[in-house]
């Protein structure tokens, strides 16, 4: 099922299925190596409409939460 990075709860991981958004929105996620088929990992998601912390090939980012909503991902057993 495919829901937004955002709704994914903290020490879960998922796998991306799709970037929702315009060429340079899709281009600073790829740079961040957030793209199709690679697998992302809540660390922490910061109260009061703070950013979510996630870790991808073994990199901790930030992303805010508008971002992590155009994430489209799935969730991963």
């Amino acid at each position: 099922m495919t829901t937004a990075l955002i709704d994914i709860h903290t020490g879960k991981k998922a796998r991306v299925v799709k970037l929702v958004g315009g060429y340079g929105l899709q281009r600073r996620l790829r740079v961040l190596g957030i793209m199709e088929g690679k697998v992302i990992k809540v660390l922490t998601i910061q109260p009061f409409r703070g950013p979510i912390v996630i870790e991808i090939e073994g990199k901790q980012t930030t992303l805010g939460r508008g971002i992590a909503e155009r994430v489209l991902v799935e969730a991963i057993a």
